[in-house]
């Protein structure tokens, strides 16, 4: 058949305007389009790089505890190469492709970022989702509701996927709610709200206190409740409260809570020390109280005195096997008086002196 003059122009006007759209960039930069990878729709899919790429360099053991906020891009560089600038797999239950976008667009140095967006827990069983995790260099969970990765994910196959993940040398990491899910213990929010300090305080065993154990399971954490945003929503409170009512039913004084301020993260590497980075001058605040409160009922107004918090900055070094800090930033002793905290080097002055810092 012999096309026409006009149809071969036209033809040639549809590829030129093709070409002009990225029909011409190659397959590692471009995203694939949203897929819905279950017939059941328990799960959207994203893909942005090349899939198929060698990774080029080795992994290694991290854990990434970021505090929400405005990515600390130093911080993501160092999980970037612990993946050995591979693949990189992304996780949550809101949103869309935003996050590995951020990674392979506008940090850089992978070959390639993955994610699912789930709805339903049967997503947690889904054979695309575990080989995805099997494979990866490297694992993001990213914020939202960690209520839903409770509900979604805890005692299914994708949880143990991921301790297999880290038992394997790769890292992961999380931000905000993917944060809140990487401790031994973790605040589940599972009662759809978000805890303010001053209701934990008032009853650490409080209906609102919903905490959650034997989800997931990182080396170096095994002790550890994490928390986040910080210092700018004033959580030191409720951070004490929770330790303090995990000690009591726990029977335990060796539990720490670390909070991990905005635009911040914790990076801990394979020999369990702890590295600051920050956008915006923040810390992680180690609370680790070494006895049970003086008073922690059911009921009641928590009162625990003499509580130590610590500082950890750019500067200093947290070692995870026993929460030394070297250099820190700041130490502080606090007093929780029937409900009400206090910084014993400033006076009375209720949550406010946690902000000030």
């Amino acid at each position: 058949m012999v096309l026409s003059p006009t149809f071969s122009g036209f033809c040639r006007a549809v590829l030129l305007a093709l070409l002009a759209l990225g029909w011409s960039e190659s397959p590692a930069a471009r995203a694939a389009p949203p897929e819905a990878a279950t017939a059941h729709g328990a799960y959207e899919y994203y893909a942005i790089g090349d899939l198929k790429a060698t990774r080029p360099e080795k992994t290694e053991p991290g854990l990434m505890l970021v505090g929400g906020g405005e990515w600390p891009y130093d911080a993501f560089r160092w999980m970037i190469k612990k993946s050995g600038h591979g693949h990189i797999v992304i996780l949550r239950a809101s949103g869309a492709a935003e996050a590995q976008d951020e990674f392979y667009k506008d940090i850089g140095g992978v070959a390639s970022a993955q994610t699912f967006v789930f709805s339903d827990r049967s997503a947690a069983s889904d054979p695309r989702v575990l080989a995805a995790i099997r494979k990866a260099d490297g694992v993001f969970i990213a914020g939202g509701d960690q209520s839903n990765y409770v509900r979604y994910w805890k005692d299914t196959p994708l949880s143990a996927a991921l301790d297999q993940h880290v038992r394997d040398g790769r890292p992961i990491g999380g931000t905000s709610a993917g944060l809140a899910i990487l401790g031994a213990y973790s605040y589940g929010a599972m009662d759809g709200g978000s805890l303010l300090s001053e209701v934990a305080l008032q009853d650490p065993f409080g209906p609102e206190v919903t905490l959650v154990d034997d989800f997931l399971h990182m080396p170096w954490l095994d002790k550890v409740i994490t928390d986040s945003h910080f210092g700018k929503r004033e959580r030191l409170g409720r951070l004490i409260a929770f330790v303090a009512r995990l000690s009591k039913e726990q029977h335990r004084t060796d539990l720490a809570g670390i909070g991990v301020d905005e635009n911040t993260a914790l990076c801990i590497d394979g020999d369990g020390v702890g590295r600051v980075f920050s956008g915006s001058g923040g810390y992680a605040w180690l609370v680790r109280p070494q006895r049970q409160a003086d008073v922690v009922v059911a009921g009641e107004p928590l009162t625990f005195r003499g509580v130590p918090v610590v500082g950890v900055g750019p500067h200093s070094r947290l070692s995870l096997k026993d929460f030394a800090v070297e250099q820190p930033a700041f130490t502080s002793t606090y007093d929780v008086e029937h409900g009400r905290l206090e910084d014993r080097s400033r006076g009375a002055q209720g949550l406010k002196g946690q902000a000030a810092r």
